[in-house]
Formats: structure tokens, sequence, C-alpha cells
């Protein structure tokens, strides 16, 4: 699913995805106590995901349901980024993401597992 989801409608899917349905007010209370947004606010986000098809909206309570993952989005956002900055290459994607940091084995050998897994 091609979705672009901008940083506050994320904001609003981070909850979803964790904790799963959400009514609309708990929504606004959750935003509310961790980013201070009002009612308002969390209601025109909401309603921007429900046009998108991002979140259904359902009676009774104006319940709030996930409709994307967050791995749809991860993968959306990684290929826009790609496309943008790196031509759409891979190769030079994962080199500038990789310069400079420091990788455990572990993540090294799930590193080299995945690559391997792509010749499959």
């Amino acid at each position: 699913m091609k979705i672009k989801v901008h940083d506050s409608e994320l904001k609003v899917m981070d909850f979803l995805w964790r904790d799963g349905d959400l009514t609309a007010g708990q929504l606004a209370k959750l935003l509310k106590e961790e980013t201070g947004w009002n009612r308002n606010t969390t209601y025109t986000v909401i309603k921007k995901l429900v046009e998108k098809e991002a979140v259904a909206r359902l009676e009774p309570n104006f319940t709030c349901r996930a409709l994307i993952t967050k791995e749809e989005v991860r993968q959306y956002e990684a290929m826009e980024l790609g496309d943008k900055l790196f031509d759409g290459s891979a190769e030079a994607f994962l080199s500038a993401f990789l310069s400079g940091k420091e990788l455990s084995g572990d993540e090294i050998s799930r590193l080299k597992n995945l690559v391997e897994s792509l010749d499959a």
C-alpha cells in the first residue's frame, strides 16, 4: 500500500499499532499527554488518515483501526528516500545509512543473512 504518512499522522498511527483499536477520545487523551495537542488537532489528523484509508472509523464511539501496518509505512518511506536521494540505488542507500555506525556481531550476522536471502 502506497500511502504517505506525515509526522503528525505517525503519532496517531504509533498508538494504533501499539495498542490496537482506540476511540478518537482515547487517542485525543493520549496525544494531549504526549504532545500537548488539543482535541481538535487530534480529530483533524484522524480525519486525514481516514481520508487516506490508513485508518478505519468504526461505530459505535468513533473507534479507530489501523488499516496499514508499520512495516508498510517503513517500506514506503525507505523507497521514497532511496529514490529521492540515491537514485533508487539500494547499495548507495545502505552504504550511506551504515557508514559510521557501530554494529554488533549479531547485527552484522543478521544483515548478512538478509542479503543472502535475497539470492534465494
